[in-house]
């Protein structure tokens, strides 16, 4: 399948979460043989138009992220390229109506990455690119309900999750055992308080707990630590990569998401995966509690005393070092959503 992917800015502009994501997506397409270009603003060095990355071609729509230029150029380009479907982010959403004229212009299908860290407001041209795509992915419930406030519907808007790799967990090995792993980067919505506050009031009991994560925030709960007096038994561990992440969480027993915002709980999945026991402290903003609602290994909280007491609970479970329950998220599951969601749009304009 010829896949053409739109993104005025890649992750060597702006690394978020939603970038990583439709590139991973982009990477993964490759790896299995399909045709995959990126249309983008041009991030190498030098006058060539395009470049490859791990089997995937970058190619370079504007020298530097100039919105208007991007946009005028995209449906020509599409058209040239003549994909069987166009890929879009809508960040910014103009992006989404020139992909969606260029797919008009090859006679291909439109689907919509809508991540949700990029800002979504009641506008215009965010209502259009909304409406426009045969279909909008969304990492969850909670990004998808706000895109159908936006005007999508039901038939035109899907939950495709974030994925993992199970045979890195299953071939890692296990990192010395710990109680509980906390895990997100150290920042303005991090809510590490209240992961802290509930191991606080289990200081009459033996327990370990590690802190996965790096960032402005990490000096203030290192001091919160001694302040509550329970340094003795929290480690920070920094950023870790993934390998070393996967350690840890087939060494730990249970996992504490206390995030204020998440649009998909990647973390949580992976620990999950890898046996721990998941705790998730309910957040307006995060969509953590979706990933946990038909799980038995698990517990929901509302504040640091549920927290401690499912800390307590999760004692019930054995320890797992991997939950084959969770092997639906692997890589190539997910991505074969993402395939049976082309040839659906394939179908529907009768193309397929």
């Amino acid at each position: 399948m010829r896949v053409a992917f739109v993104s005025m800015e890649t992750t060597h502009y702006r690394d978020t979460e939603g970038a990583r994501r439709f590139e991973r997506v982009a990477r993964h397409l490759a790896a299995r043989g399909h045709d995959v270009t990126v249309f983008c603003t041009q991030w190498w060095d030098g006058t060539d138009e395009t470049v490859e990355r791990d089997g995937v071609t970058y190619r370079g729509v504007t020298i530097s992220p100039a919105l208007t230029s991007f946009a005028v150029r995209i449906p020509a380009l599409l058209a040239l390229y003549d994909p069987d479907v166009v890929h879009a982010r809508p960040d910014p959403p103009v992006t989404v109506l020139a992909a969606s004229l260029g797919g008009t212009l090859a006679r291909a299908p439109l689907v919509v990455e809508w991540f949700g860290d990029a800002s979504i407001e009641a506008s215009r041209f965010h209502e259009r690119a909304a409406t426009l795509p045969g279909m909008v992915v969304t990492p969850s419930e909670m990004v998808r309900t706000r895109v159908r406030e936006l005007g999508a519907t039901a038939d035109t808007s899907q939950v495709i999750p974030e994925s993992i790799d199970m045979s890195l967990v299953r071939e890692t090995e296990p990192a010395a055992e710990t109680d509980v792993v906390y895990a997100h980067p150290l920042d303005e919505s991090a809510n590490v308080e209240s992961f802290l506050l509930g191991l606080a009031e289990l200081r009459d009991r033996e327990w370990t707990a590690t802190i996965v994560g790096d960032g402005p925030q990490r000096e203030d709960y290192e001091r919160q630590v001694r302040d509550l007096r329970i340094d003795d038994r929290v480690t920070f561990a920094g950023a870790c990569d993934r390998e070393e992440r996967v350690a840890l969480y087939k060494g730990a027993h249970a996992f504490v998401q206390t995030a204020y915002r998440e649009y998909f709980a990647t973390e949580l999945l992976w620990a999950m995966a890898c046996g721990c026991v998941g705790i998730v402290e309910y957040q307006a903003e995060s969509s953590a509690h979706e990933l946990i609602e038909e799980a038995e290994r698990s517990f929901r909280a509302t504040d640091p005393e549920q927290i401690a007491d499912a800390v307590v609970d999760a004692g019930e479970f054995d320890r797992l070092t991997v939950d084959e329950d969770w092997a639906a998220y692997d890589d190539d599951a997910v991505l074969e959503r993402y395939l049976q969601t082309y040839r659906d749009l394939q179908a529907d304009y009768g193309l397929f």
